[in-house]
C-alpha cells in the first residue's frame, strides 16, 4: 500500500494546515463545510488546480517505480459520521466525483495500480458513487455505523469493491469486550465478507492504547480458525 499524499480533496484533517507555518485560506473545518455549501465554484476551483497537481505526480511516481505498487491510498477524506453523511451523495457527484473520476481513470488506463478509498463511518449511501468514481478498495469499513451491515454489504458491493477492514469492532468490542467475543466477531466477520475473496482483514480503525494483549491474540485467533490454523498462545 503506498501513499502519495495531494491526492484527498477536501480531507479535514489537513484543512487546517498544521504542516504550514502561515497557512492561508479555508483553514477551520466548520468553515470549509460552509464553503462547500455555499461556495462551489471556489471548490471546483480549488478541486481542479489539486487534480491537475495530482496527476502530474501520480505520472511521476509511474516513471519512478512502474507497476511495483500494487494499491495507492488515494484518498483519506471521510465522508461518514457515526449515523449519517458529511455531504449528499448529490454533492459528492457534483464537487468530488469528477476529479476522482480522473485520477482513477489515469491509474487504470496507466498502472496495473488499485486504488484505496478511506472514509470512516455511515458511508453506504456514497458507496454507489464511490465505485462510479473508480474507486476499488473500501477501508476501514466501519460495521457499528448507521445501515453498515457486514452481510448486506457483501451482498449489494462484493462483486465490485474490495473491503480493507471491518474485521474487528475498535469502538468496542476490541478494546473492551472479552477474549471470546473478539475471537468470535473476528471469525463472523471473516465468515461473511471472505467468501468470493474482495476482503482484506484488518480492524476497523486503529487499534487504541491499553487494548488488553488478550484481546490482540483473540482477534488474530479468530483469523486464524477462519483459516484453519491453530491458535496462537499468549507468551
Amino acid at each position: 500500500l503506498t501513499n502519495l499524499g495531494g491526492t484527498a480533496l477536501g480531507d479535514i484533517a489537513l484543512v487546517p494546515a498544521p504542516f504550514l507555518r502561515q497557512p492561508r485560506g479555508v483553514r477551520d473545518i466548520a468553515e470549509w463545510y460552509m464553503t462547500v455549501a455555499s461556495r462551489p465554484d471556489y471548490v471546483h476551483a480549488v478541486f481542479s488546480r489539486q487534480c491537475d497537481l495530482a496527476l502530474e505526480n501520480l505520472a511521476r511516481l509511474h516513471q519512478a517505480v512502474g507497476n511495483a505498487i500494487d494499491v495507492l491510498f488515494l484518498c483519506g477524506t471521510d465522508f461518514g459520521t457515526q449515523t449519517s453523511q458529511f455531504l449528499s451523495a448529490a454533492t459528492y457527484r457534483d464537487l468530488y466525483h469528477p476529479y476522482y473520476r480522473r485520477m482513477n481513470d489515469w491509474i487504470h488506463a496507466h498502472t496495473t495500480w488499485k486504488t484505496f478509498k478511506h472514509s470512516c463511518g455511515a458511508v453506504r449511501p456514497l458507496i454507489e458513487d464511490l465505485i462510479a468514481s473508480g474507486f476499488d478498495v473500501l477501508n476501514p469499513v466501519q460495521c457499528s455505523a448507521t445501515d453498515m451491515d457486514p452481510a448486506a454489504l457483501k451482498a449489494a458491493y462484493g462483486d465490485r469493491l474490495v473491503f480493507w477492514g471491518g474485521g474487528i469492532d475498535t469502538q468496542h468490542t476490541l478494546p473492551f469486550g472479552q477474549p471470546r467475543d473478539v475471537q468470535a466477531e473476528a471469525l463472523e466477520r471473516c465468515r461473511v465478507f471472505g467468501p468470493g475473496g474482495g476482503f482484506v482483514f484488518n480492524p476497523v480503525h486503529n487499534v487504541q492504547a491499553r487494548t488488553p494483549i488478550e484481546n490482540l491474540v483473540a482477534m488474530f485467533n479468530g483469523l486464524r480458525e477462519y483459516n484453519g490454523q491453530p491458535p496462537l498462545r499468549k507468551g
